[in-house]
């Protein structure tokens, strides 16, 4: 007697950046019962792969196939990709927002379009299901919407932001088990490791954190230093001028290529700092939390999500000099204080493998109530 085959899923992700790349890969290896096939576009030109991605697959093999399921992250314009391959119109989908268009920052270089929010929109009223990975990133969606329906001219269709908002759920990228760390150390209060993990860019507030570091450093705070995440050709000046006022305190800078010393890096720092205008989830923090490092945040984005009440400044997203003033009493107050490490436990894989798993078997069993194609 042959044994029934496994639910194929085809997983589609058009920009299989860094973080992207790691919880689809993370995704198909903690769920072997299902059969898995990735189709993936490389991480650059932006605007070109979140708009171009069903003619850049027009021709893919894969589209010919029968699948039980289709996942696709949030750069995927689904609406655009199940009109081009009709085989696709009767296999539930489940959309993955890592991240949307409605509340991504624009910098001075950037071109405004409206393009990417619209596939965005088109993409979660084309979706069976619509995920994202945290509840910022789900009400930023929502309000945007609303936003740009209210300034259309005219033929909108009532409540758009309604009928996605019941078929959304939220559930958030995991974090590996072995990340966690069980011994609590305590701050080293004479003089605290400061970490700065995030990308190099201007979103990540780096002019905030060079607010911050002068302020500790008039206020008599000792400290030592560690600014490290992924690094670009093109990159604040703030980052230069970090480097040149706080080099004496450093103790990493630059991007850790080698995962056992971000680790290491991880484990040996007191607290993780961020100063972000966007964050959708902020994996950098909750990997920094379950090593042990205490947070602080500002008082926006997901943080307020995980991060107690003690580790966030108030937020003035227009006014970054108050701001740094807030995070200077939070960081002093926490060094004095030196509270218990709080580890972000609802985010273990092993915790949240179970929804995603139920999440997919209730997809699943809409294909079989329809019975396919």
């Amino acid at each position: 007697m042959s044994c029934p085959s496994r639910p194929r899923i085809l997983l589609l992700s058009a920009y299989d950046a860094g973080s992207h790349s790691r919880w689809r890969q993370q995704l198909i290896d903690s769920l072997p019962d299902f059969e898995w096939q990735s189709l993936t576009l490389s991480p650059r030109h932006f605007r070109w792969r979140i708009r171009g991605n069903p003619l850049s697959w027009l021709d893919a093999p894969e589209f010919q196939q029968s699948w039980d399921l289709l996942i696709a992250t949030s750069t995927v314009d689904l609406a655009t990709l199940i009109g081009l391959q009709p085989r696709l119109a009767q296999v539930p989908s489940l959309l993955y927002m890592h991240e949307n268009q409605f509340a991504y920052p624009v910098s001075g270089a950037q071109h405004q379009s409206v393009d990417p929010q619209m596939v965005n929109l088109y993409s979660a009223l084309a979706a069976t299901r619509v995920a994202f990975n945290s509840e910022w990133n789900r009400q930023s969606f929502l309000a945007g919407v609303d936003q740009l329906m209210a300034r259309l001219p005219d033929a909108v269709p009532g409540a758009v932001s309604e009928r996605i908002r019941r078929k959304s759920l939220v559930l958030p990228v995991p974090l590996q088990d072995a990340l966690f760390k069980t011994s609590v150390r305590p701050i080293k209060t004479d003089c605290p490791h400061l970490l700065w993990n995030h990308r190099w860019e201007y979103d990540k507030g780096p002019d905030r954190l060079l607010r911050i570091l002068d302020g500790l450093s008039e206020a008599g705070q000792e400290f030592r230093l560690s600014v490290v995440g992924e690094q670009f050709r093109q990159q604040p000046e703030a980052f230069a001028e970090i480097r040149n006022r706080h080099g004496n305190r450093l103790e990493a800078w630059g991007y850790q290529s080698d995962r056992n010393d971000y680790d290491r890096l991880l484990a040996s720092a007191d607290i993780v700092l961020s100063t972000a205008l966007h964050d959708f989830q902020g994996l950098s923090m909750l990997e920094a939390m379950a090593a042990g490092c205490r947070p602080v945040a500002p008082d926006r984005l997901a943080y307020p999500e995980y991060v107690p009440d003690w580790g966030r400044y108030p937020s003035y997203p227009d006014q970054p000099g108050r701001e740094a003033e807030g995070a200077v009493r939070v960081i002093t107050q926490l060094v004095g204080a030196s509270p218990e490490s709080v580890q972000p436990d609802a985010w273990r894989l092993s915790a949240l493998q179970p929804a995603y798993r139920d999440l997919i078997r209730q997809l699943l069993a809409l294909r079989d109530e329809s019975g396919g194609v």
